[in-house]
């Protein structure tokens, strides 16, 4: 695994090896000892994964108690996957980074914890999986506004489309000047 600190360095590339010829390929997702080496002892106690369809947006979320470190890739298509420092005493507060993770590069992005989290869908459908450092919190659930004028992401919106699909729940996310966010 080839691991990469982004321009926020706690948010980490992984590009595995992937071994392949005409049956197919072969690629390790994960290793605790190797992860642990270069990006720190984390445990994981939740996987999860979801499909959805091109335009779609999902996030920026975050967990303001049982924040949760996400290891993130793409199973099957293309996404634009975004993480936000939201941690208020982090020299990169309000910074954000993104990267395209797609079935075919099959690159993983660590988001640790205090990072709202997002991605958007480029290809037809998308499948996402991410396994999670603490268990989903509803209670403690939030979400930051994916255009706010303040983080200014760069997302890469097709081009016939102004605004992304997103959730009700999204669609009343804050701005981060007004949200809750780390210390």
């Amino acid at each position: 695994m080839k691991y990469t600190p982004l321009s926020i360095p706690e948010v980490v590339l992984m590009e595995p090896r992937v071994f392949g010829d005409h049956r197919g390929f072969f690629l390790e997702t994960f290793r605790q000892d190797d992860f642990e080496t270069h990006i720190g002892n984390y445990t994981f106690v939740q996987d999860n994964h979801s499909k959805s369809a091109k335009g779609i947006l999902r996030g920026l979320h975050y967990q303001i108690q049982q924040p949760q470190g996400k290891l993130v890739r793409v199973t099957s298509g293309t996404v634009f996957d975004v993480a936000v420092d939201i941690r208020k005493s982090s020299s990169t507060f309000g910074r954000w980074v993104g990267q395209i993770l797609s079935a075919e590069n099959k690159a993983m992005l660590w988001v640790p914890p205090g990072f709202a989290h997002g991605f958007y869908v480029m290809s037809d459908e998308a499948e996402f999986s991410y396994k999670c450092t603490d268990y989903y919190a509803p209670q403690h659930e939030r979400s930051i506004l994916w255009n706010d004028s303040d983080i200014a992401i760069e997302w890469p919106l097709d081009k016939g489309d102004k605004d992304p699909v997103l959730s009700p729940k999204d669609e009343q996310a804050k701005k981060l000047v007004s949200a809750e966010v780390f210390k």
